[in-house]
């Protein structure tokens, strides 16, 4: 049967009525479904305050419970994005680097097919896709106006100036299309993995940038594919289900471990740090989710606040 529209009041009505969500303040409730949409905020962040049997709001839920999950899960995409984003722009910076190094400063070497590894269907269909988008930009007119500045004064966009204008999923598909020789400079720069697993790594994190620029919900996001097993899972003792790890694979904690992976030493305690302390503020005001409840939506495990005290 297909959901029928309801208006403000007939919403805040069926919360309060038929759900058992305890609601005060209508002309509140009224302003912030206008300014987050009902899907947005009731759909998205209802879960973890249902009770399991009865599909309603456990007794005594609040319609600021739901508001404040959703702010913090807001605050939450914003910290992950900015770190996130440091490690797509050190990506940018040396993929353009050790291509060029390789092959010269001419888009022409950057739109050959020849210069990735191309082996396989795939490869080849990919490939050609990202091509294509490369070539986009060259040969087309941008909103770049440093791409523009180039194409006229020099007739060429050098990589260091194209890949400032790519997104994190072109440039970690470029990543995984180079040849070997070229991954395997780039992963150097990351101790401790090498150029299989940072593929891996790159897969999952795009899913999840892609969470947090697009305002969707992240603190219980899972993806199907996962990170690679990694020397941290088991310092951590993460418990196993058979053969694999429960937490830090698919689900937000396998971002805090690729962060540990990928950014600087300096970088990551700070990302750590600002993590803590926002989960902190929000354990120490708000009743309605118990601590572990929250870590098990979120995949942390129990002792992840010690992560930094590991080791890679």
């Amino acid at each position: 049967m297909p959901k029928i529209f309801l208006n403000y009041d007939q919403q805040i009505d069926k919360l309060k009525n038929e759900k058992n969500l305890r609601i005060d303040d209508t002309a509140y409730a009224k302003n912030i479904l206008r300014q987050t949409s009902y899907y947005s905020l009731i759909g998205g962040y209802k879960d973890i305050f249902k009770n399991p049997t009865t599909k309603k709001y456990k007794d005594g839920t609040r319609f600021e419970d739901i508001v404040e999950l959703y702010y913090f899960d807001e605050i939450l995409r914003q910290l992950f994005l900015r770190y996130i984003i440091k490690v797509e722009n050190e990506l940018k910076s040396q993929v353009s680097y050790y291509f060029t190094e390789k092959y010269g400063e001419s888009q022409n070497e950057y739109l050959d097919s020849v210069n990735y590894n191309y082996i396989g269907k795939k490869n080849q269909r990919d490939i050609n896709k990202l091509i294509k988008i490369l070539d986009g930009y060259v040969k087309e007119s941008t909103d770049y106006n440093y791409i523009n500045h180039a194409k006229r004064k020099h007739g060429n966009v050098p990589l260091w100036v194209l890949t400032n204008a790519l997104t994190f999923g072109n440039i970690s598909k470029m990543y995984m299309l180079l040849q070997q020789d070229i991954q395997i400079k780039i992963s150097k720069n990351y101790p401790c993995i090498n150029e299989r697993q940072m593929i891996s790594i790159l897969t999952v994190m795009v899913k999840f940038r892609n969470v947090c620029a697009h305002g969707e919900r992240l603190f219980t996001y899972k993806t199907n594919d996962s990170i690679p097993d990694l020397p941290i899972h088991k310092k951590m003792n993460i418990v196993r289900k058979g053969t694999q790890y429960v937490n830090g694979k698919n689900d937000l904690f396998s971002i805090v471990i690729a962060l540990m992976y990928l950014l600087n030493d300096e970088w990551f305690k700070e990302f750590i740090n600002e993590l803590k302390t926002l989960i902190d503020k929000y354990l120490s005001k708000h009743d309605s989710i118990e601590e572990q409840e929250l870590y098990e939506k979120m995949g942390f495990p129990p002792n992840w606040k010690k992560i930094t005290k590991y080791g890679k």
